[in-house]
């Protein structure tokens, strides 16, 4: 191979398409799919040349990000809570702030083989991550998508976790089947939000981003719902948007939970909100 060609070694390649997207992860993440190595591998093997036919693979895939395409539909995966998670424009991409659920879940006082509902669980990755986590409990993960229940059945037989899976809206799928914890990562954005024109979530699904003119909607059913679901003592935790925490408590306290509260992400910003039923 000619090492005068330009951009050849990992390291010009890795360069050159950090500054055309403005981001040096996203850049090696594209790129180690393209060689089916992790990102380690590329920092060890810097000035190795890649071949014609893996830099007009990973050119291509840095043009479409250039285009909004998330890098997460791109690979077909994305990496989240130390499992690999199977994505597809049918789900929202799994992101770093969601892991406070997962957190906050883990840290929960439940009794054992507690009965836990994810409900929105798209691509499955709360639902799957802490029933692998804590396989002692029962977990369900529902979702209005069938489509996205699709992508959640996949992730469930390649991670091989045990998890209940239905479609329907909110609480429809379980009936009158009650739960020690609710979880869930619901819609949330304001229709009309400016944030809707961002590139990357053009090509996400709105039916699982938007939820009304103050993006409530849906945790507003849920929250009034989830009593007749939970058992005594039993607990939800809701994600949510940057500045409705204060909105998501007051719903909270109305609707009869106790011990009401909030937790900031890593970026400080109470992102999930939380209550226990007497």
């Amino acid at each position: 191979m000619q090492a005068s060609h330009i951009h050849q070694t990992v390291a010009d390649l890795l360069a050159h398409a950090a500054g055309r997207m403005g981001s040096r992860m996203e850049a090696e993440m594209l790129l180690a799919w393209v060689l089916d190595r992790d990102r380690a591998w590329l920092y060890a093997h810097a000035d190795e040349y890649c071949d014609p036919e893996s830099r007009q693979r990973f050119d291509g895939l840095v043009a479409r990000r250039l285009e909004g395409v998330p890098v997460a539909h791109l690979t077909g995966w994305r990496e989240f809570h130390d499992y690999r998670f199977r994505v597809t424009p049918d789900v929202l991409v799994p992101r770093p702030e969601t892991e406070l659920l997962i957190e906050l879940a883990l840290e929960s006082a439940l009794p054992d083989a507690a009965r836990v509902l994810d409900i929105g669980t798209g691509s499955g990755c709360v639902a799957l991550t802490l029933a692998l986590e804590r396989p002692d409990w029962d977990v369900c993960g529902t979702d209005v998508s069938g489509a996205a229940l699709s992508v959640a059945k996949d992730n469930r037989n390649h991670l091989q976790a045990d998890v209940e899976l239905l479609e329907g809206s909110l609480f429809e799928p379980v009936q009158a089947r009650r739960f020690h914890l609710v979880v869930s990562n619901p819609p949330y954005v304001a229709a009309g939000d400016a944030h809707l024109d961002q590139a990357d979530l053009q090509h996400e699904p709105q039916l699982a981003l938007v939820a009304g003119t103050d993006g409530l909607d849906l945790i507003r059913d849920l929250i009034v719902q989830a009593p007749r679901h939970l058992e005594p003592g039993g607990s939800i935790l809701i994600e949510h948007g940057h500045d409705q925490a204060m909105a998501v408590r007051r719903l909270l306290q109305a609707a009869g939970f106790r011990q009401v509260g909030s937790r900031q992400d890593l970026a400080g910003i109470e992102r999930v909100s939380f209550g226990r039923i007497p």
